[in-house]
Formats: structure tokens, sequence, C-alpha cells
């Protein structure tokens, strides 16, 4: 059960960034909507919201809720996400909108009565309505006194200001026989992941703790892998290894709405 600051009271994901340059490396990728190679930065590749504030590729797609904050949010939490002391400018998002991990590293831009500002969703808020997000502390800030514990907010979908490639995070314990697998530091919200298995393209299954998970494993590897955004933008790696707890970087990065 989460603690909460104050008692409480897949949607349409929007997510315009430029593409990045060419990367080099064994990795190759394509996109079906001109998605462009990037430089590879591993595991360290990073979102840099710091607050800034996205644009929306539909500014007709608002969503309307609360916000209320959380003491201990620190970038982990349901999504599976390691902990970004740097980068604290996170949420949880509710129970409907979570959509089963679906919105797992998408950004999010709120409107508050005092500001505005630009979030990740790290986690999950299961007594949270649908319309609502709880904040980090240092988020909720730039929106309302933290004083005032709840507050009325309109937010949509915006990119998220990544460098560098997508990243394939390898769970522990992943083998030829059983292989989770999360995407990292992708622009726009991922629908699915799928593994070239023979001659043939298949989906691997989404969890809600925010892995993708075949139970049969996707073999020895090196693996070919292609994940699709919520704007239909496809990227295609190959050369990809089977890891253990581990990161490999992608090759090419989803471009923004329009591009």
């Amino acid at each position: 059960m989460r603690h909460r600051v104050v008692p409480w009271t897949i949607v349409g994901l929007v997510l315009a960034c430029s593409p990045d340059e060419p990367a080099e490396g064994e990795t190759s990728a394509t996109s079906e909507n001109s998605a462009t190679s990037a430089a590879a930065s591993g595991a360290d590749a990073a979102s840099e919201s710091s607050g800034a504030v996205g644009q929306p590729c539909d500014p007709s797609d608002a969503h309307a809720g609360e916000a209320t904050y959380y003491d201990f949010a620190d970038g982990s939490g349901n999504c599976s996400f390691p902990a970004t002391p740097d980068d604290l400018m996170v949420g949880a998002m509710n129970h409907a909108d979570y959509a089963g991990s679906a919105v797992c590293g998408t950004c999010v831009h709120i409107e508050g009565p005092e500001g505005e500002i630009d979030v990740r969703i790290v986690d999950q808020c299961p007594e949270c309505p649908e319309g609502d997000i709880d904040l980090s502390p240092d988020a909720f800030a730039l929106i309302a006194p933290l004083e005032a514990g709840r507050v009325p907010i309109t937010w949509q979908y915006v990119p998220c200001p990544v460098s560098g490639p997508v990243v394939y995070h390898f769970k522990d314990g992943s083998n030829p026989w059983w292989t989770a697998v999360q995407i990292r530091n992708h622009r726009n919200a991922v629908t699915t992941l799928e593994v070239l298995q023979g001659e043939a393209w298949v989906e691997v299954p989404r969890l809600d703790y925010n892995y993708f998970v075949q139970e049969t494993g996707m073999g020895e590897g090196p693996l070919s892998l292609r994940i699709t955004d919520v704007l239909g933008h496809t990227l295609e790696d190959s050369g990809i290894p089977l890891l253990d707890d581990a990161d490999a970087p992608g090759a090419g990065q989803f471009p923004g709405c329009g591009e």
C-alpha cells in the first residue's frame, strides 16, 4: 500500500523532438516512419526533463484530474526503473491510465494552479482515481505549494527529451529459456516488442511491472528485436546480445510527432 500525503478523493498517448545522428556499432535500426539512428550511449542514457515544458502532438487530447505528492518518490516504483536521485521530476500514474505499465517511461506535461511542468511516469498509484497523478514533492512544488496537498490539474502526453538510442535492459535471471526485456530511454510510449524467431516476428507479452517477458525464452542470441511506439514508428535492432541484469543499446531512437 502506498503512503499518501493526503487522503484520496491505454488511453490515447500523445507524445516534437528532432531525430539524433547515426550511430556506429554492430546493431542496426530501421523505422517504418523514418526513425533515424542515434549515437549509442548505453545504460547511462537518461531523460533530461528537469521540469522543462514540452509540446503535445495532439493538443486536443487532454486529461483532467488531481495532483498529490508522495514523499518517497525517487524515480523507482512499479515501472521497475532504477532510482534517479538527480532527476526527481517523476510521478505515479493512476491505475486506469497506468494501463498495465503501458505508460511507463512516458513524459506528461502537467498544468496546475501555479505553474506547469513535465514529469516522467515511473510508478503506479493504485488508489488514485482516473486522471490523477501522484507527484514527487519537487515536481508538485512547481505547480502548487506543498501545503495545498491536492490540486486540480490538466495534462497531456509529450515526447521525452532523451538523448542517444533506446536501451534494452535484460532483467536479472534472463537466459535462453526465460527472457525478460525492458525498454529504457525511449522518446515515445512503447506499445509492442517483438523478437525474430526463425523467419517470424513473435510479439512478447508485457507484464504490469514493465517487462516484456518471453516465458519460453528468446534463445541463445544474438537477438533481433523490433519495437513500436504509440505513433506507429518502428525500430528494428539486430545483433543484440542476450544479457543478465545488463543493458544493450539499440542503434536508433524514435522520432517526434510529425517527423
